[in-house]
């Protein structure tokens, strides 16, 4: 008779019952984007590239989850003790002590509460975006303030998780960071803040992903964007999350241990990203390449001698963490 195999990677319908099974004997793991099975090394970031891990075992096909050993152990002796009656006797001779009261976590001083109204005595520069997160409305010349303008933005902060993205006020999670940005607000407030004081706060964003001082030609001159970055036995790919990157304009140079952007926008009120990333590595800059996309400038440095990167810059502390790159073979 016909039956379905339960095991991870395989799911084939056989009739032989000592057919090959290649399957995956460990769960699945997704930890910080990265998706794969525990019982390999593979990490990967997308779903799609998870599906088509191959499987790392061979065995025997199997209607149950229970390992092999499990499936094949004889039943025990009715006059033998159980397991029950043995943990029993464990937890009665283990020694007791009295419970650890557990210490409150301390906690970070909550930041300076955000002004909530514009200087009436100050001018809003003509195309000026909403201050709130998740609002993106923008000024125009000349149009009259009231209390009826309905801010919808967000005002907790946002949290990325495992993959999932999204924001502290609501319970709302995404997957791709497009759809991040087009996130609805959980809260309308009656009017925008486009300047608020019109004083950065010291130490405080300008907005949810970079720290910025404006310029005298009114350029915002960007300190900071987010960035993060993965990779594989040749190539460490950056990305650079900053939208509406000017192509014509935007210049990427490629050093042998540095990493030169120079990063306008088109905004109508324009921004500038420019910084010198210290690379953890040394690169090869003729095989290096970049392109520039809606959200963000991707990066691809690729690696001089092939080795792994534990951070991408070389000042950034290192944290002992180990990454898995590429397919590596059976241990």
């Amino acid at each position: 008779m016909a039956q379905k195999c339960v095991h991870k990677g395989c799911g084939k319908v056989y009739t032989d019952p000592d057919e090959v099974c290649v399957y995956h004997p460990g769960p699945p793991v997704f930890h910080e984007g990265q998706k794969g099975w525990k019982c390999c090394k593979p990490r990967v970031l997308t779903f799609d590239e998870f599906l088509e891990i191959p499987p790392c075992t061979e065995g025997k096909h199997s209607t149950t989850d229970l390992p092999p050993e499990i499936e094949k152990k004889a039943p025990e002796d009715a006059n033998s003790p159980s397991l029950a009656s043995k943990l029993a006797e464990a937890v009665d001779s283990a020694p007791t002590r009295a419970p650890l009261t557990p210490q409150p976590a301390p906690t970070a001083p909550p930041p300076p509460p955000e002004s909530e109204d514009d200087e009436p005595t100050l001018e809003i520069p003509d195309g000026k975006v909403c201050r709130r997160k998740g609002c993106n409305v923008a000024y125009k010349k000349g149009q009259a303030r009231s209390d009826d303008e309905k801010c919808v933005h967000h005002p907790g902060a946002p949290i990325f998780h495992e993959g999932s993205k999204g924001y502290s006020c609501c319970k709302r999670r995404v997957l791709e960071f497009d759809q991040f940005m087009k996130l609805e607000g959980c809260k309308t407030s009656p009017r925008h803040l486009f300047i608020g004081s019109g004083q950065q706060k010291k130490g405080k964003a300008a907005d949810n992903t970079s720290a910025a001082t404006a310029t005298g030609n009114g350029e915002e001159l960007l300190e900071t964007v987010r960035n993060d970055f993965y990779q594989t036995p040749t190539t460490v790919i950056v990305s650079f999350f900053l939208k509406k990157i000017d192509k014509d304009k935007a210049t990427v140079k490629f050093e042998t241990q540095e990493l030169v952007l120079d990063l306008p926008t088109s905004d109508a009120q324009p921004k500038r990203y420019r910084t010198t990333v210290p690379l953890f590595g040394t690169i090869d800059p003729e095989k290096s390449t970049y392109k520039i996309l809606g959200t963000k400038l991707e990066v691809s440095l690729y690696k001089a001698d092939g080795g792994g990167w534990p951070v991408l810059r070389s000042n950034d502390r290192l944290t002992g963490e180990i990454l898995q790159v590429g397919r590596a073979g059976r241990v």
